[in-house]
């Protein structure tokens, strides 16, 4: 398939019929890697939000079992994401979603901000980083995978469009981004988490790149210094090399799931669906987002 055929498929399909088909043509063929960074920064900039990161911090997983956490989140969505909303594996991790958020009080208007990252960061990083700029289609149907997911776990009043997704990200990040110390410790425990999927001489050189890639709202609410302007320039300059790269190479023949990650550490003799995810911690009021845990299989 010649490097535009696929696009020109995406535009012949219904964003609104066939969202879901197009969200996995988009996420596992055109952007893999674009889509996973962007979902990482995006769940990791919930963390300035001190409703998300203190009791992110109060419950231990992120600080204690960041890998699993990290794991479980991105198998449970990109199940989902892979088989459809209809078939046994995405039901099952529909489920698996529904019970852990049972287990807690979890404020709709937190939730609904979580499902509006899912949607408004990877149209932003990949317009920025990408091989090329996300097609109108393509961002209708991320923004109907998205609302048919919210509807799924029982969240009300989901925005109907993209720019009702991003307004609402833009407005809940402007009225409640602010310094926390629970939930500095969860993104410094994040940064680790990223920093180790490289060879430790690399550390610092892959945490101060990070941070270069994070605007100042949420630089200022974890309180970390600005990086250098040369450090931002040279890093952002690089990523969008890679994306150019990228756009020379021939389109991608089979699809890339998050399973096939290299950053999923935690399961080298296989999972199972039902078995991911946490459990309700005794005396922590609730979690609003998706994290992993401890699971008896495991």
């Amino acid at each position: 398939m010649k490097r535009f055929e696929r696009l020109a498929q995406i535009r012949r399909m219904d964003p609104y019929e066939d969202a879901s088909d197009i969200y996995r043509l988009t996420s596992a063929y055109e952007f893999p890697w674009d889509v996973t960074r962007a979902l990482e920064l995006a769940l990791y900039r919930t963390y300035a939000v001190p409703s998300i990161g203190r009791l992110l911090a109060e419950t231990g997983e992120l600080t204690d079992r960041a890998q699993k956490r990290y794991d479980d989140t991105s198998l449970l969505l990109d199940a989902v994401v892979e088989h459809g909303f209809d078939s046994p594996q995405g039901r099952t991790a529909v489920r698996r979603i529904n019970q852990m958020h049972r287990g807690y009080d979890i404020g709709n208007d937190d939730m609904r901000y979580v499902l509006s990252t899912f949607v408004v960061m990877p149209k932003r990083w990949i317009d920025a980083y990408g091989w090329r700029r996300m097609s109108r289609h393509e961002v209708v149907a991320s923004a109907v995978h998205y609302r048919t997911l919210g509807r799924h776990m029982g969240i009300g009043d989901i925005p109907e469009t993209y720019e009702e997704f991003e307004d609402l990200l833009d407005t809940y990040e402007e009225a409640h981004f602010a310094w926390d110390p629970g939930a500095r410790r969860v993104s410094d425990a994040t940064l680790d988490l990223m920093a180790s999927w490289y060879p430790r001489p690399l550390a610092p050189l892959l945490r101060s790149s990070t941070l270069a890639l994070l605007d100042e709202s949420l630089l200022r609410a974890f309180r970390y210094p600005p990086p250098r302007a040369a450090t931002r320039a040279l890093v952002r300059r690089a990523v969008r090399l890679r994306g150019r790269a990228v756009r020379l190479l021939p389109s991608r023949g089979a699809p890339h799931h998050a399973r096939q990650n290299r950053e999923i550490k935690g399961y080298p003799n296989g999972y199972r669906l039902e078995e991911l995810g946490t459990r309700p911690v005794p005396g922590v009021r609730g979690c609003p987002v998706l994290h992993v845990g401890d699971s008896a299989a495991q």
